[in-house]
């Protein structure tokens, strides 16, 4: 695997790029390159979220000037991000977008109320290498839900469940558990 030159991480539907996850993975990870990057709808003061399409479309038609200003080889830089963030760029991956590999937090694998409404028919079309850290209570899939569907991705994929975690990281203890998992697996790169 090529070493990373950088990341891009965006924010879930209810947070920002200001998260305190996203906070202490830029810090972390300096001096390496971390943008963390807002959708416009955030901008233009609306919610909810678009529908996922549209927010895949945006994303793949900003990826040049993210890269531009991360200032990275596209080949060398990760994309991800917490929740909806990660998924949407798992997306853009599943549809070609270049990316060295995908940082997945707290992957929404299925609404809370309707699991059986999964979000993984794209998976079977992601080649990145991929990490997904989430709690091992979160309501968006558990554990075993996570195992019966991530060996469709071809990339090389890495999982790591916060024991008592939810979908949003509830501690300190919780935010460094996944710093150090994130970090350790960025290092693996080079």
């Amino acid at each position: 695997m090529p070493a990373i030159e950088g990341l891009i991480l965006m924010p879930g539907a209810g947070g920002t790029k200001d998260h305190p996850t996203l906070l202490a993975l830029e810090e972390a990870l300096s001096p390496l390159p971390v943008l963390r990057h807002e959708f416009s709808y955030r901008s233009e003061g609306r919610r909810p979220p678009p529908r996922a399409p549209k927010l895949v479309a945006e994303l793949r038609n900003d990826y040049e000037g993210l890269i531009r200003k991360l200032g990275c080889d596209p080949k060398a830089v990760i994309f991800g991000g917490r929740s909806m963030g990660g998924r949407i760029c798992s997306m853009a991956a599943a549809e070609s977008m270049p990316t060295a590999g995908l940082l997945l937090l707290s992957y929404p694998l299925h609404p809370p109320t309707s699991p059986e409404k999964l979000r993984v028919d794209h998976f079977e079309n992601i080649e990145s290498p991929t990490l997904f850290v989430s709690g091992n209570n979160d309501p968006f899939g558990s554990p075993e839900e996570f195992k019966q569907h991530v060996s469709s991705i071809k990339g090389n994929v890495t999982t790591e469940f916060l024991e008592g975690g939810r979908h949003d990281p509830s501690s300190r203890a919780h935010i460094v558990s996944i710093v150090d998992a994130v970090t350790s697996w960025v290092s693996a790169f080079s």
